[in-house]
């Protein structure tokens, strides 16, 4: 249809407007007086019938319970009869008698009038469910999946390929997985060429990722490579409040996808229905174990020479259901890893390509110092870029404004209207100075990448420490370095105000967090007093609840508390070594930070060059 052309009219509407108006019509008819706007006058039955059979009248009209009269000298007379009494029961038909009066009965005429007054009511009210129902219909995605009454019907999106082309060059990084997924896409092109070996491919693939990793990109590119039909739908969107729901859609997206077939058919989240059944005391969740059973009854229920596969997706594989997980069924895992150095740069040049660039724009250096972030988070950094770029007026987006969008992101933007005092900005900057301090002294700590006193989200302050490197091992030795710059806020606090505030509660959480991960979960502890043991803790959940059962004796929790108090006393008390010795250091780069707000790896360096010279 041509976008100017005029819109078609439902035809309820035109059923609705001629209901409407018979009912105004019905209601209103019944005060019209046909015989003019004359005056009339009120008189009783018995004497308008006297004045009838004296001949005094011209012309009497019955119209329901009214009767209406004119008298040969032109009044108006109206009278009331009783609503079953008819001409016959009033005498005005009686041929015995001579007269001239002409009688008009009308109220035979209205009988459809108020058959119409009856049933208006009714027949509006079911025009307007119906019309509701349509609209409702087209606004939840119209045909067979809308509306009121199309419950079971899937909501599965289907993605036109000739808007919504997505191809592997579109997915940067996750290379390794790519490659996983290649012969997915040759036997959806040629599934002959399978079928004819007495190969098989995996019925279901599951995409295995931290959050924003690509796993839902990665599937549309599977399809788009394959030029096949590309069923998307969220594991939510099965589970309704009545049980059986969830399976109707499946029967039915199941049945989409095979008329379309070679297609593919992707479930994201796929943990919110494929949960593990029996778990807990209080029992399953009934509707959402039946939409798993029916979707793995249509796993199994696929013909060999069907060419149609599922694809899902998680963050949470550990507590899906093993049935789901079988052989037959989701059998391949495709695992997409947060992006290394090399994947994060090829994430940023593709991200770049809409956007214009200043020259000498080193997305590298970016690179290096976005460890740990996901493709979601590289594409939100260059989005904040072309943002800032556009705030300040710039044709470009420069070095300057990305590094800021690194920030940004990493640490949340800055409230500089946020009221601070003199004395607690002193407090804030020997705090973070502490930090970074304590950190640069230690010898498997990161480097300094930033000191800044400018609040930030719910910090105060901000010590950030960037990584030269992408690692993936955890040494004891780094861990107890890592608390020891954690401890550098709280000492520095101590060492020159004489006590602590609750700006350090954060860091003595993330102390505690690591100190019993090395006990409990590494094996790093005493090995006389603990050992190489993992003590894990059992959750186990209840009407919505979580419930914590320890595997270890109440001897054993003791002693892993004083392992606990015992690594981080030491950490405290190598952090306060260090910050004695360089206490007037401390000082000086805090005074420095009160003045310049923000100091980077550069400036901060400077002062240990120095402080070699004058050795």
């Amino acid at each position: 249809m041509p976008k100017n052309a005029p819109k078609k009219t439902n035809p309820f509407v035109y059923l609705f407007i001629i209901a409407l108006i018979g009912a105004a019509f019905a209601l209103f008819s019944g005060d019209m007086n046909l015989l003019g706007p004359q005056q009339v006058e009120e008189i009783p039955i018995t004497r308008l019938m006297e004045k009838y059979e004296n001949n005094q009248l011209k012309t009497v009209e019955i119209k329901d319970n009214q009767v209406l009269a004119e008298s040969l000298e032109g009044e108006m007379f109206r009278s009331y009869k009783e609503p079953t009494a008819n001409i016959q029961d009033l005498g005005f038909n009686d041929l015995t008698k001579d007269t001239s009066v002409e009688v008009i009965d009308t109220s035979g005429g209205k009988m459809w009038m108020n058959i119409l007054i009856g049933v208006a009511p009714f027949l509006l009210l079911v025009f307007f469910l119906i019309f509701l129902s349509r609209r409702a219909a087209g606004s939840m995605g119209g045909g067979e999946g809308g509306g009121p009454f199309g419950f079971g019907k899937s909501k599965a999106k289907i993605y036109d390929k000739t808007k919504h082309r997505t191809k592997f060059t579109d997915v940067a990084g996750a290379q390794e997985a790519k490659d996983e997924v290649v012969e997915v896409v040759d036997f959806l092109k040629n599934p002959k060429k399978y079928l004819k070996m007495g190969a098989k491919i995996p019925k279901g693939i599951l995409l295995v990722g931290a959050p924003g990793t690509g796993k839902t990109l990665l599937a549309r590119a599977i399809a788009g490579e394959a030029d096949v039909p590309f069923f998307s739908v969220s594991g939510s969107e099965f589970v309704e409040m009545f049980v059986g729901v969830g399976a109707s859609r499946v029967r039915d997206l199941f049945k989409s996808a095979k008329r379309n077939a070679p297609a593919i058919i992707f479930i994201d989240e796929i943990d919110a229905i494929g949960k593990q059944r029996g778990q807990g005391m209080g029992g399953g969740h009934d509707e959402r174990e039946q939409t798993l059973n029916q979707i793995l009854t249509e796993l199994d229920g696929f013909d060999p020479d069907t060419s149609l596969i599922v694809i899902a997706a998680t963050n949470r594989p550990d507590v899906l259901d093993k049935a789901l997980l079988r052989p037959g069924r989701f059998d391949r895992r495709v695992h997409i890893d947060m992006p290394d150095m090399d994947a994060r740069a090829q994430i940023l040049e593709l991200h770049a390509k809409n956007k214009t660039l200043s020259k000498g724009v080193d997305l590298k250096k970016v690179a290096s110092q976005t460890v740990g972030f996901s493709g979601a988070d590289l594409e939100n950094v260059m989005n904040e870029a072309a943002i800032l770029a556009v705030k300040k007026q710039q044709k470009t987006v420069t070095q300057a404004n990305l590094n800021e969008a690194v920030e940004k992101v990493s640490m949340g933007p800055e409230r500089r209207s946020r009221r601070i005092t003199p004395s607690e900005r002193k407090i804030i900057a020997h705090h973070e100075v502490g930090h970074a301090i304590a950190g640069h002294f230690t010898e498997n700590g990161e480097p300094v990448h930033k000191i800044s006193i400018i609040s930030r989200g719910s910090a105060l302050g901000v010590t950030w420490f960037l990584p030269e490197e992408d690692k993936y091992l955890m040494s004891e030795q780094k861990m107890k370095d890592e608390m020891t710059s954690l401890h550098g806020g709280r000492v520095a606090e101590r060492l020159i105000f004489g006590q602590t505030t609750s700006g350090a509660s954060n860091d003595l959480e993330r102390i505690s967090r690591i100190a019993r991960s090395m006990i409990m979960t590494y094996g790093m502890g005493d090995q006389k007093k603990i050992g190489p043991v993992v003590f894990a803790e059992k959750s186990k959940s209840y009407a919505g609840l979580d419930f914590h059962e320890k595997d270890f004796s109440e001897a054993t929790a003791r002693a892993i508390d004083q392992e606990v108090q015992r690594f981080v006393l030491e950490a405290e008390k190598e952090c306060e070594k260090t910050l004695k010795k360089h206490l007037p250091l401390l000082k000086k780069i805090a005074t420095d930070l009160l003045e310049k707000e923000n100091l980077s790896r550069e400036e901060f360096l400077a002062y240990f060059e120095t402080q070699k010279k004058k050795v």
